[in-house]
């Protein structure tokens, strides 16, 4: 379990994280959301003492983290999948960290199997791609099998077939009783991945509920086509429900917040024929971009690269995403 209670980080002037109070249940995944500079990454940190709050506490199983007692057989983290040595290989890597907090030998190997690396135990971590190296920071979380995981962005790198094989086995560790809090910028797959999400904008809590209760936030819109439009149009004028032509010009007409089954009854009880009735809800990527469209810190030019102007910072400016501040 993890807990956070008015957690608060500041930077000089700058509020990464602004009084944030939420909690990570076991038993679930839990996608951590929110856009670049959204305090994601801080706040991960002060759950793990690698940042002190300005204000405010993280617990993990009501402890600090620092108060934890061999904190690898608790909990688990992969924030930085390039934080190992080079000239070390996979394997040396693994036994150094379980050196550090007496976990027998033996579970380096179980842990290397579980990820896939078996086959470059032996090789140096310098050489690994970037999948690969997600792979080892997901096998040194697994370490000290713990009951509390956090992964920041750990699908970065992996090919499909690597994102499947993660989402999978996320999906069963949390089955097992343990807490997991997962930190994604793809929201497509987190849709697919957590059941329940903290969305946070500005350091800011946005939103702490479930998945289904997330897009539900989003209008539901029905289609429906017909050979007898004008007649259907009227009908569903007189059952008082406002249609509107589709969008993109077919003979259809569009609903918002009704279901099928409401139109595919008024056309019922007026004999009139439909070729088409479909329903469909916001995707969580869409129902994000809105709720979150006043939080993003950096704004692209939509219509494509026309030169910078005049009064842009340069690649060094105070603005540029690279230049330091929170994540």
């Amino acid at each position: 379990m993890i807990n956070v209670e008015g957690l608060t980080k500041t930077y000089g002037p700058t509020r990464a994280v602004d009084n944030l109070t939420f909690g990570v249940k076991p038993g679930m995944v839990t996608g951590f959301l929110g856009p670049n500079g959204a305090g994601k990454s801080t706040t991960m940190r002060m759950m793990l003492g690698l940042d002190n709050p300005t204000a405010g506490r993280a617990t993990i199983n009501g402890q600090d983290y620092r108060s934890l007692k061999d904190p690898l057989r608790q909990v688990g983290a992969l924030l930085d999948a390039k934080w190992v040595h080079p000239n070390r290989s996979a394997r040396s890597h693994l036994r150094w960290m379980a050196a550090s907090n007496g976990i027998p030998t033996t579970r380096v190997d179980q842990v290397l199997e579980d990820v896939g690396l078996s086959a470059v135990a032996g090789k140096k971590a310098g050489g690994f791609s970037l999948g690969m190296s997600q792979r080892l920071g997901l096998a040194g979380a697994l370490l000290g099998d713990p009951g509390v995981l956090l992964f920041d962005e750990p699908v970065n790198g992996l090919d499909p077939e690597g994102i499947v094989w993660i989402r999978k086995f996320m999906r069963a560790l949390a089955a097992q009783g343990r807490t997991v809090l997962v930190s994604s910028h793809l929201l497509t797959e987190m849709s697919l991945t957590a059941e329940h999400l903290v969305v946070i904008g500005q350091g800011r809590l946005i939103a702490d509920c479930s998945v289904k209760e997330f897009t539900s936030q989003a209008q539901r819109t029905v289609t429906v086509r017909s050979p007898q439009l004008a007649q259907l149009h009227e009908a569903l004028t007189r059952a008082g429900l406002r249609a509107t032509p589709a969008a993109d010009g077919s003979p259809a007409l569009s609903l918002l917040d009704v279901t099928t089954d409401q139109v595919g009854d008024i056309a019922a009880a007026n004999a009139i024929a439909l070729h088409e009735l479909s329903g469909s809800t916001a995707s969580l990527e869409e129902v994000f971009m809105t709720l979150t469209a006043g939080s993003v810190q950096y704004h692209g030019n939509s219509g494509g690269p026309a030169g910078q102007p005049s009064n842009a910072p340069g690649p060094h400016g105070a603005n540029h995403p690279n230049h330091g501040g929170p994540q």
